[in-house]
């Protein structure tokens, strides 16, 4: 089955295209957005796994309101409240969120992060 990541914005997407080792299409919703125009970015990728990610913040929240609303049977994940974005989320902690989600990533991502996990 082919998969959807919902993101907010480009940042949050650069910074989690490179990890992904499988194809996969990234959304960008640049923000909050209407439940049309949700429809309108979603409804071409029904039937898909619609993965959602998006930032711990008010903003995310509401998107995620929105999501659930009218597309009920995408999946959501979380990073944690005190990193607030996604673009801001070490890649260890991606690439574990990512892991939850079955997004196959790269071992050059995982073996990157344990080298940063050793220097800290």
């Amino acid at each position: 089955m082919e998969k959807v990541i919902v993101v907010e914005g480009i940042s949050d997407k650069t910074r989690i295209a490179p990890l992904i080792a499988e194809p996969v299409t990234i959304l960008c919703t640049n923000g909050t957005v209407s439940a049309t125009r949700l429809e309108e970015m979603l409804l071409p990728f029904e039937g898909q796994d619609i993965i959602i990610l998006v930032d711990a913040d008010s903003s995310g929240d509401k998107l995620r309101k929105l999501i659930k609303r009218e597309f009920p049977e995408a999946r959501h994940f979380y990073i944690d409240k005190s990193y607030k974005e996604v673009a801001a989320t070490p890649i260890g902690k991606l690439i574990d969120v990512l892991n939850a989600a079955d997004v196959r990533v790269f071992n050059h991502a995982i073996r990157n992060d344990f080298y940063e996990r050793m220097d800290t």
